[in-house]
């Protein structure tokens, strides 16, 4: 999630760094946070796991408040307070479902 506010928010050089999608139209760009990713559909197995589709989910269930941190590490603490007590971060495999409640 660290690498996803650094992608989005341009730390990284612009011209060589992953471009993730924004949805900027929708019916479900006012909820839960303003920096909603496209979710994209993939036909084969290999494309779903990559790391620009696994973090869509996550990153769409976070708060406001957590996306829109000003610096790095305001953003690391807003997290960790925010998943403090999800059993997604201390069971590696735990399926996550949920949406950010």
């Amino acid at each position: 999630m660290i690498e996803t506010y650094k992608l989005l928010t341009g730390k990284y050089d612009q011209q060589v760094a992953l471009t993730l999608p924004k949805n900027v139209t929708g019916e479900y760009f006012t909820r839960v946070n303003c920096n909603k990713l496209l979710v994209k559909r993939c036909k084969y197995e290999l494309r779903k796991n990559i790391f620009s589709n696994r973090i869509v989910n996550m990153w769409n269930s976070l708060p406001d408040y957590v996306v829109m941190s000003d610096t790095t590490n305001t953003f690391k603490n807003r997290f960790d307070a925010h998943w403090k007590h999800r059993d997604f971060l201390y069971h590696y495999r735990a399926t996550y479902t949920g949406t950010g409640d």
